[in-house]
């Protein structure tokens, strides 16, 4: 590809030649922290980010080396043309997606404009273009590290605007650079741009800050809408296929955190339900379940009980809850956009609220987000986590509803192997209690943990994991113990969601991460509804040590950005304004005792001095002297120490020869004044020479001064100490 090269002189010539290079050098910097922005999203595909890092370092290599490399017009606008035709490609075939295909467009119009550089609107072009990399990154992230690059970014921004407006003005009025040899000229540019620059992006933040904080927010920003699904929206929608739950688990992100009242040491182990699943044709469970509008009230929205019914022995027993005051826990989440609408809660769930226009429920409890306009982000809830013993579940009958029956003991066809092994492990229990509980039991003591997946997809995932590999994730564990209940007439379900173990005391909330999502069983009991069983072996996921704390102070500071920058609306407001409020009084009124008490000390402190003072009038008279001679003495200690100077250099003027010659001819100055010969602060010696009119005196006077300045520019320590001298020799000619 032809290109036109030129080379830049080796040194900086003069002054629009350094604007010029600053500039240059400002705007590759804005391009380059907008780039690694835009990566540290980790919403890129490497390629992409490999082939655009490589093309910024070599155009970074050019202008280190005060190159330039320009593409030719004709072959710019010829690779515009096909890319333009590649972006429909892209967005239909390759990322499928319209943020993706505009990404890889925007990261190819940087590239194509760094190296067609010539006109003012290209490097207009550029700044807007680093300035998208930045707002799609918004798009792709929420987390903390941005702020971090935005701070650089806007920095390095108005370093650019500044040098921007410098190259177009120092242009525009046609003035002709002054050629220099002093480097150190051009330096003071650079080091007035450092000064300037952070002080202006602090007034920038500064205002920024006060504008977020203090104007009304609406609860979602406008950039919302744009976020997309990852493979947690796959695992927790209606349709999920055995193993992605255990894909889920091989990433480390944060999910979302969740804060219990009352809670500060973390004393729950709760699972968080997501969707309950009930449909299992061998490798797919799926949720056909009819979605009824939950009745709202203000924020708050009832979840109504669903296949369950009050125990005749246990007087408030619903959904396998109790409803004693010790058993209902109310929490708040604040969700991260993983791209789902499902509400992850405590079983059971009895109230959710939030900024929320249209929730939903189905009949197996998961409670769904229909407003189009507010994707799930900060919920409370209000939940009843008691539980009935083993022996009341022991004595529930099989007296199912029909709707139970009819939608949760339906089974595939199974490999005859698994209906055996169920009834085996079961053989030796009287109920249906003691049967679940045999086979959560067998599952967890009898096969492994891992999730290494299968390397090609097996025709009968469950006979392999039983019969064959025995070892797997929790889907599998939780798919084979449902599926062997209503093989023994058991009703049963799957159900995904998260289980906490990880517990942030610096910020008092539960860290949930990708990697706790998990699936577990419930089973139906009359009487008494759906309980849980989890047939996983117990696994360790928390960090621990010095590194897991140093996680800890981590995942603090981004749950304090995610919960008052980016979920920062009008409820936050609130509790900020009532927060500043309460402050605010309690800070008064501290001030207002401090001030009392300081006064009631003062006039006690004044009694005692009167009281002493009455007593010995005559000493406290001579201490108030030498108390005020001091302060005198404290006062003009400036004045004292300049006149010790002063002295000593009349004595010794060579040992500062530039000192000494200011304080000389400021004092031969004075004695002309006293003449009648005043000098003033615009003119130079040499021109006070000229106003001399008596020729002996200006003879004298041009003698001291010729030492003077050879002793203040010059340092010379002779001719300092030749004022004192020529200083008396003026003098003797004034007096004549």
């Amino acid at each position: 590809m032809p290109v036109a090269s030129q080379n830049a002189p080796h040194g900086i010539i003069n002054l629009a030649e350094a604007i010029d290079h600053y500039f240059e050098l400002s705007l590759y910097l804005l391009v380059l922290i907008g780039f690694g922005t835009l990566a540290s999203t980790g919403g890129v595909d490497f390629p992409t980010i490999a082939l655009s890092g490589a093309t910024l370092a070599l155009c970074g290599y050019f202008l280190a080396k005060r190159r330039r490399v320009v593409i030719s017009d004709r072959w710019t606008t010829p690779l515009s043309i096909a890319y333009f035709a590649f972006f429909i490609g892209d967005y239909l075939l390759l990322s499928r997606s319209f943020l993706g295909a505009t990404v890889h467009l925007v990261l190819f119009a940087v590239i194509v404009r760094l190296f067609s550089l010539r006109r003012e609107r290209d490097h207009v072009m550029l700044a807007i273009l680093a300035f998208l990399m930045v707002l799609a990154a918004a798009v792709l992230t929420v987390d903390s590290i941005f702020l971090l690059f935005f701070a650089a970014f806007t920095l390095i921004a108005v370093v650019t605007f500044i040098l921007m407006e410098m190259r177009r003005s120092g242009r525009a009025a046609n003035i002709r650079a002054r050629h220099t040899s002093d480097a150190q000229e051009h330096r003071h540019l650079a080091f007035s741009l450092m000064r300037a620059a952070p002080t202006l992006v602090l007034l920038i933040l500064t205002g920024a800050a006060a504008v977020f904080f203090l104007l009304p927010r609406m609860s979602t920003g406008y950039l919302g809408a744009y976020t997309f699904g990852t493979d947690l929206s796959t695992g927790f929608s209606d349709r999920v296929q055995l193993g992605q739950i255990g894909r889920i688990q091989q990433s480390n992100a944060v999910v979302m955190h969740i804060q219990i009242d009352g809670d500060t040491v973390g004393r729950y182990d709760l699972r968080w339900r997501g969707v309950a699943l009930s449909e299992f044709d061998g490798h797919t469970w799926s949720n056909p379940r009819q979605q009824f509008l939950l009745p709202r009230d203000g924020r708050s929205f009832a979840i109504p009980s669903f296949g369950t019914k009050i125990s005749e022995n246990s007087s408030a027993l619903l959904s396998g809850t109790t409803q004693s005051d010790d058993k209902r826990i109310h929490y708040r989440v604040l969700m991260e956009p993983i791209g789902t609408n499902i509400f992850f809660l405590a079983p059971w769930a009895r109230t959710v609220s939030g900024d929320y226009r249209k929730l939903a429920v189905d009949t197996g409890s998961a409670v769904y987000d229909l407003d189009n306009q507010r994707a799930i982000d900060r919920y409370e809830a209000d939940s009843e986590i008691g539980t009935p013993s083993a022996s009341q579940l022991r004595t529930a009958g099989q007296d199912y509803p029909p709707p139970v029956i009819a939608g949760y003991l339906r089974v595939p066809a199974l490999d005859p192997r698994i209906p055996r092994l169920a009834a085996q492990i079961a053989g030796a229990a009287a109920d249906n209690y003691g049967k679940a509980a045999a086979l959560e039991n067998y599952l967890r003591t009898h096969y492994g943990y891992t999730l290494q997946l299968p390397s090609r997809a097996d025709r009968d995932p469950l006979a392999s994991f039983l019969f064959e590999r025995k070892q797997g994730h929790c889907e599998y564990f939780a798919s084979s113990m449902a599926v062997m209940l209503r093989s023994l007439g058991i009703p049963s379900r799957v159900v995904n969601g998260f289980r906490s173990d990880e517990f942030n005391d610096i910020t008092g909330n539960y860290v949930v991460r990708a990697k706790n999502a998990h699936s577990w069983v419930e089973a139906y009991f009359p009487g008494y509804g759906w309980q849980t069983f989890d047939p996983t072996p117990a696994t360790f996921t928390g960090a621990s040590g010095g590194w897991g704390r140093a996680l800890l102070y981590l995942d603090a500071a981004a749950s304090f950005w995610r919960e008052w920058v980016i979920s920062y609306d009008s409820s936050h407001q609130l509790e900020l304004g009532q927060a500043a409020v309460s402050g605010t009084r309690a800070a008064w009124e501290r001030a207002r005792m401090w001030a009392r008490q300081r006064y009631d000390a003062m006039l006690k402190w004044a009694q005692r001095g009167q009281e002493h003072v009455e007593r010995a009038p005559g000493r406290w008279a001579g201490t108030g002297i030498g108390v005020s001679l001091l302060f005198l003495l404290i006062g003009n200690a400036g004045r004292i120490l300049h006149w010790i100077q002063d002295k000593r250099l009349q004595a010794h003027p060579e040992r500062s020869p530039e000192r000494s010659a200011s304080m000389w001819y400021e004092r031969m100055a004075r004695a002309l004044a006293r003449r009648g010969v005043k000098k003033t602060a615009a003119q130079t010696p040499q021109e006070f020479l000229k106003k001399i009119d008596d020729e002996g005196l200006r003879r004298k006077v041009w003698d001291f001064t010729a030492a003077y300045e050879a002793a203040r520019f010059g340092n010379s320590a002779s001719d300092a100490q030749r004022l004192p001298d020529l200083y008396e020799e003026v003098q003797l000619t004034i007096g004549r």
